[in-house]
């Protein structure tokens, strides 16, 4: 029970359509991502062509509802998805996903015409690609610090500031932007906007050189008396900071699920290598030092499983839950963590070389204890939330 809701009729076992969505994502990631992931991972080059062939299956904009065109998906369904597409590279994934969190806004608080054009024509039928802009250079956990100021002059918004660390920026048709529209107010003075890639006014940099998902393209975007019609508006004005948070418990989970998935990766290849590499004339699994490791590996990567899937399920009850959100992005998050540190232990010096692929999983996930609001900021939203 998690702030008195009840996990009730609790089933592990996955429907008949939920275990053919798992699979065709598990068959996407080992024959689409896996052979390509290091390459991506060294040239740091946009995997486009991988993400238009997810979206021709039904593995991109997953949670755009029937009605506008799209799979439907809920975000249980998400998590199993994203589990195995992070599983094959987590950086290729994040790009694959970055719709689904770029709609997020337009679904929670959108009107029906702005679901109809932005969702069904513009992400649906036209392909097109958004990006979800909330982080500033100096505003970045502190979501109700941001600068970025929006004014109202008659029919339209004018659009001032820059956005840090966006990801799909530069491939994006279209964003979900926040922006300040009461000065002074913080939290209730901030408001959410739908913004033309091709506005005047709109400069995206080049994308950073990043440690780890290096698939995923991450850059700044700056907006110098951007236009945007009062009719992009999501919702109503000053209610932004709350359409965040709201996101934040429907993404929360998803990014969770992979972390886990990064996590699996990484126990896999540390039980095959445990398996062939022998020392003192056994399998290095037969030393109780390496095979405890492993099986630490495996009990916390089933625990932050059963916590996405609780978090998950709870949203889509249709419940408000941060605290749910906020166990399964902080555990998972820094369990991925420890366990790529560990598989890379395992592996010896062996794992610290590019030829193999558990360093690659060690740089991909540190980011998990960043995005989508860090460790520590999960931490005072449990706190928050116990103490209320």
């Amino acid at each position: 029970m998690v702030n008195n809701v009840a996990v009730s009729g609790v089933n592990f076992e996955l429907s008949d359509e939920q275990k053919m969505l798992q699979k065709m994502a598990r068959d996407f990631a080992s024959t689409e991502i896996i052979p390509v992931a290091e390459h991506f991972d060294r040239t740091a080059e946009f995997p486009i062509d991988i993400i238009k062939k997810g979206r021709e299956v039904g593995l991109v904009n997953l949670n755009i509802p029937l009605e506008y065109g799209g799979p439907g998906a809920n975000v249980f369904e998400e998590c199993i998805v994203g589990e195995e597409l992070a599983y094959g590279c987590s950086g290729i994934s994040t790009a694959m996903s970055v719709n689904n969190l770029s709609s997020l806004p337009i679904l929670i608080s959108g009107t029906d015409q702005q679901k109809e054009y932005w969702l069904g024509e513009r992400m649906v039928e036209k392909g097109h690609m958004a990006a979800y802009c909330v982080t500033e250079p100096a505003a970045g956990s502190d979501v109700a610090g941001m600068q970025t100021r929006a004014e109202r002059k008659g029919d339209s918004y004018i659009l001032n500031g820059s956005k840090i660390f966006i990801s799909n920026v530069n491939y994006a048709n279209f964003y979900t932007v926040f922006a300040v529209t009461t000065p002074g107010a913080r939290h209730r003075g901030i408001s959410c906007f739908i913004v033309e890639r091709d506005t005047p006014g709109i400069t995206v940099s080049k994308h950073f050189d990043k440690l780890g998902q290096r698939a995923a393209d991450t850059a700044e975007i700056t907006f110098e008396n951007v236009e945007v019609p009062a009719a992009n508006r999501i919702g109503e004005e000053g209610q932004g900071f709350m359409l965040a948070m709201k996101v934040f418990d429907h993404s929360r989970p998803g990014v969770a699920a992979g972390a886990v998935g990064v996590a699996r990766r990484a126990l896999e290849e540390s039980v095959k290598y445990a398996k062939e590499r022998q020392t003192m004339g056994v399998p290095i699994w037969q030393h109780q030092a390496v095979s405890h490791k492993i099986a630490d590996m495996a009990i916390n990567i089933e625990a932050a499983r059963l916590l996405v899937w609780q978090a998950a399920w709870i949203v889509d009850q249709g419940v408000s839950n941060p605290r749910a959100a906020a166990y399964a992005k902080a555990f998972a998050a820094d369990m991925a963590m420890k366990v790529t540190i560990d598989a890379v232990q395992v592996f010896g010096g062996y794992g610290y070389m590019k030829e193999y692929p558990v360093e690659k999983l060690m740089r991909d996930v540190k980011v998990f204890q960043i995005y989508e609001g860090t460790s520590e900021i999960q931490r005072n939203i449990i706190v928050r939330e116990l103490f209320r």
